[in-house]
């Protein structure tokens, strides 16, 4: 079992790399993500989870099982990762939008 310690610089590793492949798929994509708006945005968020939940349904919804059975590349853990995403991609816009409307009101 992992110790405490690792376990949280396994997932510093995992943010960084999710800052990385995000910033790489801006250099081709841009700011698609969020052309439409927040509609759009939860849409595609919505998208994602419905590829994972149609990935658990026929193991009881146990995420962990299927993870297990699913070992391809593009599988159940490449959705999470998009998932995880994102989210970052959601939560930094807003928070940036917050930043913008806090330096407005000023």
């Amino acid at each position: 079992m992992m110790n405490k310690l690792n376990k949280f610089e396994e997932m510093r590793g995992i943010s960084y790399d999710d800052v990385n492949k995000l910033e790489k798929a801006e250099e081709s994509y841009g700011n698609s993500w969020k052309q439409r708006g927040g509609v759009g945005a939860f849409m595609m968020l919505a998208r994602k989870w419905d590829r994972i939940e149609n990935q658990v349904k026929s193991l009881s919804y146990d995420i962990f099982k299927a993870i297990e059975k699913d070992s391809r590349p593009e599988g159940i853990l490449d959705d999470i990762r998009d998932l995880r995403r994102y989210l970052l991609l959601v939560e930094q816009h807003m928070l940036e939008e917050m930043k913008v409307e806090r330096r407005k009101k000023k």
